[in-house]
């Protein structure tokens, strides 16, 4: 199947796609290094032409209502839905993700859309009354939103923060990053056709640059920012500066955690597994810190190992491949450099550890999935990788296990597998993480908070809690008449 979409792409700032004489960057597929297409680079001046469109179109979207605003964003998730495997291949070819999962990406970004369309019905103003009159409690939208997303999942972050932001009645500069913008842009096609001018504006180029000047801009009042900790900070900190509120969800580092009374050892092999390396284990949530229990650690060290050689690696189109490339060759030369910290600070490669070769795709950094018997002090447990490798530490004390699993800078997510449930309820309690999945990693439905403790962010998406964070409360009070003078006069 032939993929189509443009050879040369350019904002969409008021509803137009522009080009501009800033120049140009490549969309490079990271398989096989061909030039997918060649993208304008924004500037600070493009930025500011988006925001205030977005700034201009703000009053009359707010002025839609709710109903009408989520008609539209129905129609949205209807258009991805339609074109979603075109979007899929655009993706996998764009990112080197296996075009298998990437799939499922656009169904999780169609449900989000068309939640976030249902339940801003329901985001009802709340009141009472009060002595000789009512208070009115009034949710309203913030104004203009910058928003930047990263590129390990373009469908479902551009989902995440545009869904909810819209539903509530703001407008929107949407900047996706410079390794993933091309799926974003074509999303940005439907976009134009759909909703009014300036309502949803996308800007492309390098975050020092775009990023930097989105988030400093006078007229944006709301901040959202998916991506690294370290660039978070940054953006929390201009939004203390400005005094605008901001969401940030962060790294992660998540501990996953099995018990020796588990029922099924290779349905958790296998779920320990996908945890560790969907999304070729580019991602925040990924369960790469593996906690076995002692008495069942040799058994399940074994069918882990197999189960990591089972692993196809191949081409992102390819239907069985489970694990394809890395995003860029920077991101597999510090995947391996991991590999070499980890073995160099006394970790044990069980499995993997080198770059795969895949036939027709020369040019990429395919990673064997990696497994490392490793101590939870190591460089390799405490910090991202971003690449295929999980760690496996074998625990037999309860309170020493949960001291680990809490000891990192990160809370974003953790799993936990048990037949019992008293250990699958008191260890969730005791985790330090946003996100506790128990018996089934990654298990993420509609409406479900998402979201980290610590330095994996600030704030929840993917729930109806979102939506307050995309509005302000105004305080409308009623009296039944004026009161007496409070003076007599004279």
């Amino acid at each position: 199947m032939n993929v189509e979409f443009s050879e040369v792409y350019g904002p969409l700032i008021n509803g137009v796609f522009e080009i501009n004489n800033n120049g140009t960057f490549t969309a490079q597929d990271p398989a096989t290094g061909k030039c997918l297409a060649t993208i304008h680079y924004c500037n600070e001046q493009d930025v500011d032409r988006a925001v205030s469109a977005a700034h201009g179109a703000f009053a009359g979207w707010k002025a839609l209502g709710q109903q009408e605003r989520a008609r539209l964003i129905n129609a949205l998730a209807d258009a991805v839905e339609a074109d979603s495997e075109r979007l899929a291949r655009i993706d996998a070819l764009d990112v080197g993700r296996c075009i298998s999962e990437v799939r499922k990406d656009y169904q999780t970004a169609v449900r989000h859309y068309r939640y976030f369309a249902s339940v801003i019905l329901a985001h009802e103003d709340h009141g009472r009354e009060i002595a000789g009159g009512y208070a009115l409690g009034k949710r309203e939208p913030l104004g203009v939103c910058g928003q930047i997303i990263p590129w390990n999942a373009p469908a479902i972050m551009a989902a995440f923060k545009l869904a909810p932001a819209l539903a509530a009645g703001n407008t929107v500069v949407l900047k996706p990053d410079e390794n993933a913008s091309l799926s974003t842009l074509e999303l940005g096609r439907h976009i134009a056709r759909i909703f009014p001018a300036g309502v949803v504006n996308i800007v492309t180029g390098l975050g020092e640059v775009v990023g930097a000047a989105l988030s400093a801009h006078p007229q944006v009042r709301k901040l959202s920012f998916t991506g690294s900790t370290e660039v978070g900070r940054i953006v929390a900190g201009v939004a203390a500066e400005r005094l605008v509120p901001a969401t940030l969800e962060l790294g992660g580092k998540s501990a996953n955690i099995v018990f020796a009374d588990v029922e099924d050892l290779d349905a958790v092999v296998d779920n320990a597994t996908f945890a560790a390396i969907h999304n070729n284990g580019q991602s925040c949530l990924a369960g790469t810190r593996l906690f076995v229990h002692g008495d069942i650690f040799e058994a399940f060290k074994d069918k882990l190992i197999e189960s990591f050689r089972r692993v196809r690696v191949g081409s992102p189109l390819d239907e069985e491949s489970r694990v394809s490339c890395l995003v860029s060759a920077h991101q597999g030369r510090k995947v391996l450099e991991y590999i070499d910290i980890g073995i160099a600070e006394g970790a044990t490669l069980l499995v993997g550890g080198a770059r795969a070769e895949v036939a027709g795709c020369e040019a990429g950094y395919f990673i064997q999935p990696t497994v490392l018997l490793a101590g939870n002090h190591m460089r390799i447990c405490q910090e991202e990788i971003f690449g295929p490798v999980l760690s496996l530490i074998q625990w037999d004390d309860y309170e020493e296990m949960i001291a680990q699993a809490n000891d990192t800078e990160y809370g974003l997510a953790a799993g936990i597998y048990t037949a019992n449930l008293k250990n699958a309820m008191a260890t969730a309690n005791r985790l330090e993480a946003g996100s506790v999945w128990i018996n089934r990693y990654s298990n993420i439905s509609d409406g479900t908070a998402f979201g980290g403790y610590k330095n994996s962010g600030i704030g929840r998406e993917f729930c109806r809690e979102t939506l307050n964070a995309y509005t302000q409360v105004k305080t409308i009070t009623v009296q039944a008449e004026v009161p007496a003078p409070w003076f007599a006069p004279r």
